[in-house]
């Protein structure tokens, strides 16, 4: 797996670290990507809910999400949040940063393998970003399987790269910014 320091992004909230000395299959492997999927608790999210005494939800993201979708968007590449949980906080996030979502799966592989079928993908041309047990059925498949900072310990070793920054506090863009960085880097060369 890996995880090593790198160039340092500010994305005006914190810094961002991009790892720029990774090993060149592992580059090869980014630029092979077309679709990236994603966990939404732990990921999106760091991992926390605030329940209110009538019964709403709410959680915390990270703002600088957006942009970094709005680069792997202009890329080309697919996305899609699959999310155990059925929850309107779930719902509401997705929307406003256009992605397609599905939530309240039991089976997380099972909505990925339909996604990837019907846009002509096979799963190693997939990344699957989770932090949690019910993610690694998905971890053990794609391509590109990636965890956050702060996964679970039992998910660890699925993943071939794991996050600097933590679930809900940039884990996305991080992610969002070093297949940016590997893809346009290989379409100038």
């Amino acid at each position: 797996m890996i995880q090593s320091p790198g160039t340092v992004l500010n994305d005006g909230a914190y810094d961002i670290v991009i790892q720029t000395d990774l090993p060149q299959e592992t580059e090869k492997a980014i630029q092979k990507i077309r679709f990236i999927a994603f966990d939404f608790d732990g990921v999106f999210t760091d991992n926390m809910v605030y329940t209110f005494e009538e019964g709403c939800e709410a959680v915390k993201c990270s703002r600088s999400e957006g942009l970094g979708l709005k680069k792997i968007k202009d890329l080309g590449i697919g996305m899609h949040v699959i999310s155990t949980e059925e929850n309107k906080v779930v719902a509401a996030r997705c929307r406003k940063l256009g992605l397609p979502y599905t939530h309240g799966c039991e089976n997380k592989l099972a909505v990925l393998i339909e996604i990837l079928k019907e846009r002509n993908i096979p799963l190693e041309q997939a990344a699957y970003i989770g932090n949690d047990i019910n993610d690694i059925p998905c971890l053990e498949k794609v391509g590109f399987p990636i965890v956050v900072q702060d996964a679970h310990p039992d998910v660890l070793k699925y993943a071939r790269y794991r996050t600097t920054r933590a679930g809900g506090n940039g884990a996305v863009r991080e992610i969002c910014d070093l297949f940016d960085t590997i893809i346009r880097k290989s379409m100038r060369k």
